[in-house]
Parts: structure tokens; sequence; C-alpha cells
């Protein structure tokens, strides 16, 4: 007899990352992606997030303070995710990688989302993105769940933040 799979209600909580420099981790996470710091760990740790929750990204140094990041070709973290509510606050999100010039490293619409990628200064991947209504994912003939992976229309995007409210 198999098991019963997780409780599709399951949230996946935070990430923790080692980080070679928590105060450049820090600047990079409150300044380029928004997040607010909810506590300091004196100068080892530090965990922020978004809307006052305990934390969504947690930082430290203890066994990384001053390390060089992963060679590409290992084991190991790709990407973690942030979830924005909705295209507009993606298309913030965007912006506000354009304002402070972060480099990403590719944007795509997978069909049932649309998501930016870049890294962090330690080299850790991230994925930004929005997810679309459920009803306008695609399938194929037979219902089955159909993602894509084409390029995502970035001006498309930011145009969001000019158009008017519904």
């Amino acid at each position: 007899m198999s098991e019963p799979s997780i409780h599709p209600q399951t949230v996946i909580g935070h990430v923790h990352l080692k980080v070679s420099d928590i105060e450049r981790a820090v600047k990079f996470y409150t300044e380029v992606l928004g997040l607010e710091v909810q506590q300091r760990w004196g100068n080892s740790a530090a965990f922020l997030s978004a809307g006052g929750y305990h934390h969504h990204i947690g930082l430290n140094t203890w066994e990384s303070r001053g390390a060089a990041p992963p060679p590409r070709r290992s084991t190991g973290l790709y990407h973690f995710a942030i979830l924005y509510p909705n295209r507009k606050e993606l298309a913030r999100a965007f912006k506000r990688l354009l304002d402070h010039e972060w480099p990403i490293d590719g944007a795509s619409d997978h069909g049932v989302s649309e998501a930016i990628y870049l890294r962090d200064p330690d080299g850790n991947g991230i994925e930004i993105y929005c997810d679309r209504p459920l009803e306008e994912w695609p399938r194929d003939p037979d219902g089955k769940l159909a993602m894509h992976n084409a390029p995502l229309d970035l001006a498309g995007l930011l145009a969001e933040l000019d158009a008017k409210p519904h």
C-alpha cells in the first residue's frame, strides 16, 4: 500500500541561505528586492520577510563567512522562488531590479506563470514570479497541464505599471 500524497494545502516555508558577507546580503535583499529585516543575530545572521512575517529568508555566515560561491556544475540550490500576488507587483519588482541596475539571467513565460531569474551577490539563484489565474493555465486536448518555456515580454510586463486599474 502506498503512502498518501502530501496534503494539497501544504506550503513550503522559508529558505535559509549561507552567505559570505552578511551586510552585503542584507543590503541586496532589502534594497534590491525590498524585503524587511525582522531580526538580526549580531553580525552572523539576519531574518527578512515581506509583510512582517517572522521570516521568509534567513541569511547566515555561520559556515560561510568570506567563502566563495559553490562552483557551477555542482550540487546544491538551483534557485528559490518568490511568488508575487499579481502581475503588477511582479512588474514593480522588475522595475526595482532595473532601478538598481541588477542583472537578470533570463525571463520566461511558462503559460502558468511569468518568471524572472537572477542571482544574489553570493550566486544563489532566485526566481521572482507571478502565477496566472488557474482558469488560464494551458491544457492539452486531454486536459493535462501543458506548461511551456517562451520568452517573457518584459516591455509588456513594465506596461502594467502604467495600466489603469480594472
